[in-house]
Formats: C-alpha cells, structure tokens, sequence
C-alpha cells in the first residue's frame, strides 16, 4: 500500500481541522492501495483563491505560452503512458486496454488538439451589422477566460472525463480545480505531477480530492463548473450552481440505444454490439444500453453476439491481452447492475449468457446478454452502467425509432444499415445529441465533433468549438472611428429630424415589403 497526499502528510489540513484520508481500493482485488489527505470543505475557498491569484499570468502567456506547456504535457503523457495506465487500471479495475485506448491516447491527442485549435476557435470575430444605424463601425466579439473552473469528474474515466476536461479550460486561459472521484483520485494527482514538471505555473492547476461535500463547497467558489455523472446528481449540481448563478456544463446519464435494420452487416453489428455494450464492463456514459433488432436479422444477430459474449476474458487486470472485461469500479453499482437484471428476469426475460454476479474476490458482475425484453423492465429503460446487452425484436425501423426515443435520455444512439441515406435519415429522427451510422463511441476521439446529451443526458457539450467556449465569457466591443459631432438621433428631438428618420426607415425597411408581400 503507498500514500498520496495533496499537500504534505500532516495530522491536520490547512485550516488546522483534523485530515481525513481517502482508501483507495483496488476493485480487482478488494485491496486498498493507497491512502489520499482529502481536503476538508473549510480549504476549498483557499485552493480556489490561490487559483484566482495565478490564473491572470498564466492568460497573459497567450495561446503560444499556453501551448508550449500543453505540448510538454503531451510528450509527458506519451513517455510515461505505462504507468498512467497502471494507475488507472489499479484504481479502477478495467481492463489495460481500457485504460490504455479509451484513456491515455484520448488524453495525448486531447493535449495537442486543443493547443492546436484553441487560438481558432477563441479568435476575435469581426462582425459584419445590417442596421444602417451603425454602418461604419468596428464590431468585434471578444472570448476571455471566465477565470477558475471547477471540474468535478466521475469515477469510470479517471483521466478523460476529469483531467480531461481541465485540457480545454487551461487551453483558454484559466485556472482549474479538479474534484476527482473519491474512488478514483490517483490519476488525477499522477497528472499534477506530470503538469508540474511541463513547466505549468503553481496553482494554475489543482486536484482537490475528498467527498460530495468537498464538491458542493467548490461549486459555490468557481466561475465555472464542468460535471460529468449521473443525472440524479447533475440535478443537484445545478441547483447548487444556481445559488451563485454560476454556469455550468453537464454530461449526465444515458440509455444509448442500438438499431439493427435488416439490411445491415450483422457479422459488424454483432461485433460492435459487444465490444460497446462490454468495453471498460460497459461503465460508460456511451455504451451500447440497449438493442432493437429488426426480424428478419434478429435470430442471427442474437446468435452471434451470443458466441461472441461467451468468448469473453473477464477476471483481475494484467498486462495488454490478459482480459477483455474488468472490474466494477463502484461497490453500488454491481448492486444497480444485478437489480435490473433480476427485474428482467421475473418480468420475463431470459439470461442466454451470464446473468450474476462473477465469483472470486474483487467486484466483478458477468458479461450478461438479454432477449425477450420490453419497455416494462428497468434495464430497457434506466441506466444500467454495467456488463448487460438487453437486445429487443423489432418489426421495423419506424418501431425502432420509436422504441429508442422512449427515454428520458437522449446522449448517444448508433443505426446499422448498409442503406446510408436511410441510415442518415434515422439517425435525424433520433432524440440524442450524438448518432452514428455503422459506428459507435469513435466520435469521443473525433474532437471536432461536439459530444452533448439531449433531454436528461446533459446541457452543453464537451469537444469542437463549444466545448472550450463555453470556458469562456464574450465582451461585444464596438469602436467608432467617424463620426459627427452630433448623432441625427440624439438629443434635443426635433419633429423634422424624427420626420427624416421615419422617412428613412421607410426607404431602408420598405424594400423588404415589397420584395415579401
């Protein structure tokens, strides 16, 4: 077992309050590895005002300065890339693969990306006016950095959904504070440490482990706060947020549905169902939920995922190949997982593969494959976050669509058709923020794309422009070079000017009625 601490180890924090420490537990094994100083709610305001102190010299470096620093981070995160992926992978029970795909190589070309791309997207823009009243001016919309953003991350990305989302905000000229899952808090302290020696300034960036208390505290002193977890606790975030009228960005809960139409490429569609429904034990907000297969392929596509699924490697993590399927990161949620399971069953489901819990130490649930489902049971319509494929026979497409829109989420959705128009025309009809067509998940690397849940699932988007504007807050700048001395609208009024400039209104607005009816 190591010890990790955010300051130096000491019996007390920064406010002189008694330090309590986080167990880090190895979900493989149910051993604790490591033992973290959280920070206690009275040193949230002084970790945020120190945050506050640095943030005006890291803007001032510029994009290029920022760049530098996240160039470094970059090459930081591509030597060490071992053993970040062991400590996600020990902190949270995945698979190598899982961390090292789906983790480091997003985090590496994420730091690039946005040094690349945040003077474009943060550019002044020269806006052109159609009001004659202003014809002349300099119009210019302006992005500054909101100041100290608070990201509180969730526990199943230990790296891209916490670290990963400060990559952006840093890009933009802030200072962040990184409330990582207090099940998960390692790798977000590994990438202080990396950031430190890339030569970020002190207090620029932070990592502020502890609990749910620890969190709702940072809300209230940030500028921004960026949550990413379920939707229950996304509620809640806002609420808090909303005392302080501070913005926020949510990616929340989702129940992303999967359409088979009869025309597609099973042997495809069989793998990605299993690989999205089962990649990182299918804790994530991403996968594969839930399947609507059209007759005519159901049997078959059942069939295959069947014997894929059964081929399955699940047990502790080793090295690269050693499994397919890990751990459950969250003791609860195997809870969650074996509850909706168990409620399909006595509505009338059947188990064809898996179905309970794995045995051995460690919090493992089986990979789980289930038929004869319907909207009455909760693992068609509530977030499973877990190893489970409820897969559902179809009539056609029009009741696929309607099946999936049947949710209160809408994050992600994928249409497997070799009829590409249709499959485009479906995926319009579809209620999420993200649908691909013979494709799923590889939008999260296509960081142009912006990726935001509709309805439930969230408000906002991470990735492409809005993903590191919304870090930012625009000042409208308007600049007069010529001009009288005294506007024709000013002040003292005089009926003939009032009178002229009725008549210009008429000549100027007057073209479009005639043009319109």
């Amino acid at each position: 077992m190591t010890e990790t601490t955010t300051h130096e180890a000491a019996a007390t924090g920064t406010d002189g309050q008694p330090a309590t420490r986080l167990e880090v537990m190895n979900p493989a094994t149910g051993e604790v590895i490591a033992l973290v100083r959280a920070l206690s709610v009275g040193e949230v305001a002084g970790v945020v005002a120190r945050a506050r102190c640095a943030q005006p010299g890291w803007e001032a470096l510029g994009f290029e300065g920022r760049a530098v620093v996240l160039r470094r981070a970059q090459r930081w995160v591509l030597d060490n890339a071992e053993r970040i992926a062991r400590t996600i992978v020990s902190e949270t029970g995945k698979a190598y693969e899982d961390a090292f795909l789906a983790e480091v190589v997003y985090a590496a070309g994420a730091l690039g990306f946005w040094a690349t791309n945040a003077p474009k997207y943060l550019a002044d823009e020269k806006l052109r006016t159609s009001s004659p009243w202003v014809r002349g001016r300099k119009l210019v919309l302006r992005y500054a950095p909101v100041g100290v953003v608070g990201v509180i991350g969730p526990w199943n990305y230990p790296l891209n959904n916490s670290f990963g989302d400060c990559i952006p905000a840093l890009a933009a000229g802030n200072a962040c504070v990184l409330k990582p899952a207090s099940l998960t808090p390692l790798t977000s302290l590994f990438m202080t440490e990396g950031l430190c020696q890339c030569g970020l300034p002190e207090d620029v960036f932070t990592v502020a482990p502890g609990g749910g208390d620890v969190g709702g505290e940072l809300i209230d002193h940030v500028d921004y706060v960026m949550f990413t977890g379920s939707t229950e606790v996304g509620r809640k975030v806002m609420e808090r947020a909303a005392r302080t009228l501070t913005p926020v960005g949510l990616e929340l809960g989702g129940k992303d549905p999967m359409l088979v139409l009869a025309d597609a490429d099973v042997e495809r569609a069989a793998n990605a169902a299993v690989h999205y429904s089962m990649q990182n034990s299918g804790q994530t907000c991403i996968s594969v939920e839930r399947a609507y297969v059209e007759e005519p392929v159901y049997d078959e596509f059942v069939s295959r995922v069947e014997e894929k699924m059964r081929a399955l490697r699940q047990g502790p993590p080793g090295g690269p190949g050693t499994i397919d399927v890990g751990a459950i990161t969250s003791p609860a949620q195997v809870e969650l997982v074996d509850e909706h399971v168990r409620d399909a069953l006595a509505k009338g489901a059947r188990v064809l593969v898996g179905g309970r819990r794995a045995p051995g130490p460690g919090d493992f649930y089986e990979p789980t494959l289930l038929v004869d489902v319907d909207h009455s049971m909760e693992c068609m319509t509530e977030e499973t976050f877990g190893p489970t494929l409820p897969v559902m026979r179809v009539r056609d497409a029009d009741e696929a669509v309607r099946l999936a829109n049947d949710s209160p989420y809408g994050l992600q959705a994928s249409v497997w058709t070799k009829d590409l128009a249709k499959g485009e025309h479906l995926a319009r009809m579809i209620e999420a923020g993200v649908v691909t067509v013979n494709d799923a998940q590889v939008n999260y690397v296509t960081l142009e794309l912006p990726m935001g849940g509709w309805k439930a699932s969230g408000l906002g988007s991470r990735h492409g422009a809005d993903g590191i504007r919304k870090y930012t807050k625009t000042q409208a700048l308007l600049v007069t070079r010529f001009a009288p001395k005294r506007d024709l609208h000013m002040v003292p009024y005089r009926e003939r000017t009032t009178r002229l400039i009725a008549r210009l209104l008429r000549l100027v607005y007057g073209r479009h009625r005639r043009r319109y009816g």
